[in-house]
């Protein structure tokens, strides 16, 4: 804290609140790029490492960035409990990590042609099927809720 300013609880939150969305940054970027997966000592080296990992992260989010009005393809969200579910639900946007399978899936691998383009696309659609039956639970939950305060 400055000096003469008081450690107030709020602002202690909105300091640790500020620090969160950084360390899920750095744990993404540990897990889907190999931040750490480097074994060198040297400044220099963990320097370069450092950037061609955040290269290829930034490589992929803008990617899916600019694609994110053209892939997703997601049905509208439920509006009653008990709806029943689209005949198609559709695929959610391209994800910064579905973005660098569908990149490692271009390189030459042991896998049948087309595999991580069908795989990509089965994932979303299961994705974007998920996500309309999670919101179709949340609106019978609040439907039970409303229901519950009306008979108290």
């Amino acid at each position: 804290m400055p000096e003469g300013q008081p450690a107030a609880t709020t602002r202690l939150i909105r300091a640790a609140g500020l620090r969160w969305p950084i360390e899920e940054d750095f744990e993404f970027g540990k897990d889907c790029f190999g931040l750490d997966q480097s074994r060198v000592r040297l400044y220099h080296a963990i320097a370069r490492h450092a950037a061609l990992v955040m290269a290829a992260l930034a490589i992929c989010a803008v990617t899916a960035a600019l694609l994110k009005p053209r892939t997703g393809t997601q049905a509208p969200p439920p509006v009653r409990p008990g709806q029943p579910p689209p005949a198609g639900p559709g695929m959610i946007p391209l994800t910064v990590p579905e973005v660098r399978r569908l990149l490692a899936g271009a390189a030459p691998a042991p896998s049948p042609p087309g595999h991580a383009v069908h795989w990509s696309g089965s994932t979303r659609r299961h994705q974007a099927r998920a996500n309309w039956f999670h919101q179709r639970t949340r609106l019978e939950q609040d439907q039970e809720i409303t229901m519950k305060v009306l008979v108290i």
